[in-house]
């Protein structure tokens, strides 16, 4: 089955500068201002759900008592560089 993208328009506001930047990137790249804003948009989006996805493993990793407790990891990166380093905590 053949899969059909949808686009829509949207208006974005930018700086001048940037405006400038995107003119010359396209112009370089030989592609529209619209389809380089649109792939800078999906890969930010991209980004900022894997981050978003990873924070919340971490705080579900966190509730479920998985980790390292902070007094431990301080202590042990308080020890770096001195004459009693601490081995790299566990648990």
């Amino acid at each position: 089955m053949t899969q059909t993208n949808l686009s829509t328009t949207m208006t974005v506001r930018v700086d001048a500068s940037i405006k400038k930047s995107l003119e010359r990137i396209a112009k370089y790249e030989k592609r529209s201002k619209s389809y380089l804003a649109a792939v800078a948009i999906s890969s930010y989006i991209d980004v900022y759900e894997a981050q978003i996805a990873g924070i919340k493993r971490a705080i579900a990793s966190a509730d479920a008592g998985e980790g390292i407790p902070h007094h431990k990891v301080k202590a042990w990166v308080e020890s770096l560089g001195t004459d009693h380093e601490l081995p790299m905590p566990t648990k």
